[in-house]
């Protein structure tokens, strides 16, 4: 057993790093084609390439692109993830499709003493039309029905988000009702779509 210092220090935060990034791993084999994997420091480079590459095609519906343009932004904030997904409190998975990390997927504000959380994606422009984010949003949510025992997944969209919107919609999910202005994005405030799934309805589905 490893026993890390008591003392809050930057030392024992870079510790802590260390520790996590030894320690922790998870995978999800989706299918033949996809694969789903904790994001890891040595992610870094390769989702910095992704956001770069397909900036444009995301900065529509995704307002932290702005904010996130430097390699060193990306190595900082898996350490942050990884913490996050010690502690229960969230986890952000790369997507791998055939051998290539195209997007990602993250489960979001978990709240345990209410059984719920919320689930973001995005997918690189060239991976669209393959049914790859359908796929692993399946997949990640019986990982998370069955093997974390949530209740409640909720899935938010902006309202002319289509392509969005269709993943919950062909998945299932009940649309309970928008969001006015919910959310602030370049410059604007836009309405948001709220879906949810329940784990009863989730098993019923996928008997």
């Amino acid at each position: 057993m490893i026993l890390l210092p008591t003392v809050h220090s930057f030392a024992y935060d870079v510790l802590k790093i260390f520790y996590w990034e030894n320690k922790l791993m998870f995978t999800l084999k989706v299918d033949h084609e996809i694969e789903l994997q904790l994001f890891q420091r040595h992610h870094a480079l390769q989702l910095y390439q992704l956001v770069e590459e397909n900036r444009e095609h995301l900065r529509e519906w995704m307002p932290w692109v702005e904010s996130m343009t430097s390699l060193y932004q990306f190595e900082a904030i898996i350490p942050v993830w990884l913490s996050q997904f010690a502690e229960n409190s969230g986890m952000n998975v790369g997507i791998v499709y055939k051998g290539e990390l195209v997007g990602s997927l993250g489960l979001h504000q978990i709240d345990w003493y209410n059984s719920m959380a919320s689930i973001g994606y995005y997918l690189a422009r060239n991976a669209e039309g393959h049914g790859v984010i359908t796929r692993s949003v399946q997949a990640f949510l019986n990982y998370a029905f069955f093997q974390l025992g949530l209740n409640r997944i909720e899935i938010r969209c902006g309202v002319k988000n289509k392509k969005s919107r269709a993943i919950p919609e062909r998945l299932g999910f009940v649309k309970e009702g928008k969001l006015r202005d919910g959310e602030h994005l370049n410059g604007s405030f836009h309405d948001l779509i709220v879906y949810s799934m329940l784990a009863r309805d989730w098993g019923s589905l996928h008997i």
